[in-house]
């Protein structure tokens, strides 16, 4: 998975990043909102979810220490950074701010 992220983050398109874990109430929150922006926004932005549990290297390498981490990448600089739920319009403005 760490290749493919890699690769997937060097995207002219923004891309939607939400690390998450399983166990995690917040996370199971968030995720509803990640798959409305997904759906309305189709192939202009890409939108993934990583499993900190499952990737630590992924983890280790953004240094995600709580979760949900919400990151947005654009060919592969990170263009935002923040822990904890989002709502969908702030997250709307974050996308259209660098579409």
């Amino acid at each position: 998975m760490k290749a493919n992220f890699e690769s997937i983050i060097q995207s002219k398109s923004p891309v939607l990043v939400d690390f998450f874990t399983e166990w995690c109430s917040p996370c199971k929150a968030q995720s509803p909102i990640f798959q409305d922006l997904a759906s309305e926004f189709g192939e202009r932005i890409k939108v993934i979810k990583i499993d900190v549990d499952k990737n630590p290297e992924i983890s280790r390498r953004y240094r995600i220490q709580a979760v949900p981490t919400i990151m947005l990448f654009k060919n592969g600089d990170v263009k935002f950074r923040q822990s904890g739920i989002m709502s969908k319009p702030q997250l709307l403005e974050l996308i259209m701010q660098n579409a």
